[in-house]
């Protein structure tokens, strides 16, 4: 028999309404044996940096911030439309799920995937751009490639790619 991993909801911080108050995202973790710290289940579809496998801490202060502690080595993609994508999801998914990739979060018009970098920045962006042609409607951005504030690339893969 094997134990049951619990899961639980905790909200991260995921930005600023303009009206200054803090805008919350739900997450699905798994606590870990150290206090305060959460195992990511599923890639965000607005809180910025951070993707599915990733070990997280919660901070103090603000509520819902958070720190990283160590990455799990997937890249977070988000996926938005002008309308529903549904026939998008169907095509995308088998082609990610091919590369080891997952859907983590399908809402109507938003499409979450996790994919380990491992299979190449090129492969992934490829595949994206061959079923994501139409930039009017849809467009895909990596949820946690870019620093937030300065866009510049975060490099955290680097690390993870020389291991293998």
């Amino acid at each position: 028999m094997t134990e049951q991993t619990p899961e639980h909801i905790i909200e991260l911080v995921a930005g600023r309404h303009p009206n200054g108050d803090l805008v919350m995202e739900k997450i699905l973790v798994t606590p870990q044996q150290e206090k305060g710290q959460f195992l990511l289940l599923k890639s965000p579809v607005f809180v910025k940096g951070i993707a599915q496998g990733d070990l997280i801490a919660q901070m103090d202060e603000p509520k819902g911030a958070f720190k990283i502690v160590q990455h799990g080595g997937n890249l977070s993609i988000r996926v938005y439309g002008k309308e529903d994508l549904s026939v998008i999801e169907q095509a995308l998914t088998i082609e990610l799920e091919k590369l080891g990739g997952t859907l983590d979060i399908c809402q109507g018009n938003v499409l979450v995937y996790s994919i380990h970098v491992s299979c190449g920045f090129k492969t992934v962006e490829a595949l994206l751009n061959q079923h994501l042609d139409n930039k009017d409607t849809l467009a895909w951005y990596y949820g946690n490639v870019y620093d937030p504030e300065t866009g510049e690339p975060l490099n955290w893969w680097q690390a993870i790619l020389s291991e293998n």
